[in-house]
């Protein structure tokens, strides 16, 4: 049976990775869609995409873009280094593709521009790292950089009134868009939560990977997620993107 099975925010927490991904037993069958992120935070980007692109040929994935990737991005294409990028992860991520290879660096730049902004899947789920604004969906989002940026959206739902029902002229109509919406970006440690949230029909999965948090998967249908341990505990020399 094919699972759809959501990862949140990686940070360069390679080693979480493969572990959370023994703990799930998946099999050829699953799809897996990542939510962003992939890179900033524990020494492990460079590696971390390798292994992406190398488990995306035996597995059926989709990678979307997240904030650090477009920062990344922007980096392995021009050389030119964002500062508030180098002050928020960025700086591990250069340290990590030290001395790479001109031919593979050419692969990592297809792998980001191979990225996809949001998906959306046959059951009407929508994928996104970080949110849209727009009332008519994100294909109509005015400002693009919303979809790695935008937080509105999880904070709408977030605090949304429970007795106001999706029939009411009061439901935000973002909402009322897809069946649910899964994202990144924004860290349940803010909240105090080791485990993915729920917000109306929005669902946050990034766990804080990138900071002293676990990394977190999430099935689709069943709602049965799985952790890492805490990722500092397999980088214990390192910060990640702690202060």
């Amino acid at each position: 049976m094919k699972r759809t099975l959501v990862f949140g925010d990686i940070h360069g927490g390679l080693k979480a990775l493969i572990q959370l991904l023994e703990r799930i037993n998946y099999s050829e069958n699953d799809q897996f869609v990542f939510l962003g992120d992939y890179v900033d935070g524990w020494s492990e980007s460079k590696q971390l995409i390798d292994f992406l692109i190398e488990l995306s040929q035996k597995q059926e994935c989709i990678f979307i873009k997240g904030n650090h990737d477009v920062w990344c991005q922007e980096w392995l294409e021009n050389d030119v280094i964002n500062d508030i990028w180098f002050l928020h992860g960025g700086k591990s991520t250069i340290e990590s593709y030290d001395a790479i290879e001109l031919s593979e660096k050419q692969k990592h730049r297809d792998f980001f521009n191979s990225m996809k902004d949001y998906f959306v899947d046959e059951n009407n789920n929508l994928f996104i790292h970080a949110g849209f604004s727009s009332m008519h969906g994100p294909e109509k989002e005015h400002y693009k950089t919303n979809y790695s940026w935008d937080r509105t959206l999880w904070e709408m739902a977030l605090t949304m009134d429970k007795r106001i029902q999706k029939n009411s002229i009061l439901y935000p109509k973002r909402l009322l868009l897809f069946n649910e919406i899964y994202i990144g970006h924004t860290p349940t440690l803010n909240y105090d939560v080791e485990i993915p949230m729920q917000g109306c029909n929005v669902w946050n999965i990034d766990t804080g990977a990138g900071f002293y948090g676990k990394l977190s998967c999430i099935d689709v249908e069943t709602k049965q997620f799985w952790q890492s341990d805490a990722v500092q505990t397999f980088y214990p020399n390192e910060k990640g993107r702690n202060k």
